[in-house]
């Protein structure tokens, strides 16, 4: 098998991890514009909350998790990888389609358990129908999230990472068509989901036989390596999946308040685009690359593959978090406040922003630290480590509500998010050196904090400079643009100057990729 290329692979998964986020944004700007914050919206977000919780616990998080190392480790040493996935996809499609019909038949159950504030008015009643629509995507999803599990493991990142863009493509267009005719943007909206997830499932699918491996529906075996692979994902389903547990805690406390639950929303997809183009990319590319590694005894590439992913990560991480702390208020203005959003809207969601800016830094390197573990095939320390974030989280959400109110579940997904990756930390140091940062990240980070903290200076200066354009509904976005201008220029101006990085770093692997 072809080597992995580290940083190429992270920029293509980056690339096109930020065009999904951007459609994204545009979707929740159509959301928040033709629908916005209200009953409604709070029901959309609550029942296809439903389908992703369920994608990231058995998909994304604890199947892949067991299932990528294993399979890299089997490509590496050429062992049965093609008998393997054809096992691993009947098991998971028998499953999950069971985990399907469960779900749509006790949607009510899963409604109260998840938005128990819902009950005794509207919201609660669509909710539960507008999940039954939505929650045959985990079926598409997990088994796409299987296909592109090899699609990766070969180093073929393109597809899987495209794969999110068609279903903010779906939606968009479902709520443009809507709004164009006249018809129920809610209902177009919520059946583009399904419509989206049958779109991804036939690429990633035809992609991976592509690659070699055309796998077909065929009777489940039980095997010793489908035995392993279970154990091995029983308790990743609870660490990978720690932030969306996170979120369902903070939504059983914001559907308490009157419009939280979109504000969240709304507040959670802003700090969604630097962590999905940087966490989430680099621990796709991380994990299969790190397991290969480990199996041909390479430790000392496998420290210096961290130590790049998290030097690399973390330079555009924390000036991506000082721009959600300082300038939240204009992000905020500029893509959210139109339509059915107010300038109320606005402050809250800002201010939900800012304090998930605090915490972004840890979800990132949440997403480093883990497939340290994944790759030695060791989830079940990460599994305790989620349940001390889980009890942090809920005391402190269920804890601060009566003092702060809807804010609550924000300050306690952050300090929770931080806790989670303090426990990885100090856990990983077992592994031995292939697990710790070499003394090159350790020189660079220091000066890449310098570099965030002089740009986050510059754009506060900026954004006070420009208040009177940000107040302007036709100058704001070129406000916005100026401002970004600002952070962009002294942040890499400085960082290149101080030795915080080298933008050639940057451009080679753009060209890799």
């Amino acid at each position: 098998m072809k080597p992995i290329r580290l940083m190429s692979g992270f920029f293509t998964v980056g690339v096109w991890t930020l065009l999904s986020r951007v459609l994204g944004f545009l979707r929740e700007v159509l959301l928040l514009s033709l629908i916005g914050p209200g009953p409604v919206m709070d029901a959309f977000v609550a029942a296809f909350r439903l389908p992703n919780m369920f994608r990231r616990f058995f998909a994304e998080g604890a199947f892949n998790a067991a299932f990528v190392p294993m399979f890299a480790k089997k490509l590496e040493g050429e062992e049965g990888a093609g008998k393997f996935a054809r096992d691993a996809f009947n098991g998971l499609a028998l499953v999950v389609l069971a985990l399907t019909a469960l779900g749509m038949i006790f949607m009510p159950g899963l409604v109260w358990l998840t938005a128990e504030g819902f009950v005794g008015d509207p919201r609660f009643d669509m909710t539960v129908a507008f999940g039954r629509i939505a929650f045959p995507y985990i079926l598409c999803m997990s088994l796409s999230a299987l296909f592109s599990g090899i699609l990766n493991a070969t180093g073929r990142f393109a597809v899987a990472a495209a794969a999110p863009v068609l279903l903010n493509i779906f939606v968009i267009a479902a709520m443009t068509f809507a709004a164009l005719t006249g018809g129920e943007v809610a209902l177009w909206l919520i059946w583009s989901i399904p419509v989206a997830g049958v779109a991804q499932l036939a690429l990633t699918w035809r992609a991976a036989a592509q690659a070699g491996f055309p796998l077909r529906p065929s009777r489940p075996r039980w095997t010793p390596d489908m035995r392993a692979m279970i154990v091995i994902a029983l308790p990743a389903a609870l660490a990978s999946g720690v932030m969306q547990i996170n979120l369902v805690v903070g939504q059983l406390v914001a559907s308490q308040y009157d419009k939280a639950v979109s504000w969240l929303f709304a507040a959670d997809r802003l700090y969604q685009l630097p962590l999905g183009v940087v966490g989430i990319a680099v621990g796709i590319v991380l994990l299969p690359d790190l397991s290969r590694r480990l199996r041909a005894g390479d430790n000392d590439g496998a420290q210096t593959a961290l130590s790049r992913a998290a030097e690399i990560s973390l330079a555009l991480t924390i000036p991506s978090a000082v721009a959600l702390m300082v300038v939240p208020f204009a992000l905020v203005t500029v893509l959210f406040e139109r339509g059915a959003s107010g300038v109320d809207d606005t402050a809250a969601i800002a201010t939900a922003v800012m304090i998930y800016g605090l915490g972004l830094p840890s979800f990132v390197l949440q997403k480093i630290l883990q497939p340290v573990y994944f790759a030695r095939e060791d989830t079940r320390r990460p599994f305790y480590f989620a349940v001390v974030a889980m009890v942090v989280n809920a005391v402190l959400a269920v804890g601060l509500a009566p003092f702060i109110g809807w804010i609550a579940p924000a300050v306690a997904t952050t300090l929770a998010g931080w806790t989670m990756f303090a426990c990885l930390a100090i856990g990983a140091r077992r592994f031995g050196a292939a697990a710790k940062f070499d003394a090159r990240f350790h020189k660079r980070i220091w000066r890449i904090l310098i570099a965030s903290a002089a740009m986050g200076v510059a754009l506060w200066l900026g954004n006070a400079a420009l208040q009177p354009m940000l107040g302007l509904p036709w100058w704001r976005g070129l406000a916005l643009v100026m401002l970004l201008a600002i952070a962009a220029i002294s942040y890499f101006g400085i960082g290149q100057l101080i030795g915080a990085f080298r933008l050639s770093e940057f451009k080679s692997a753009m060209r890799r990729g």
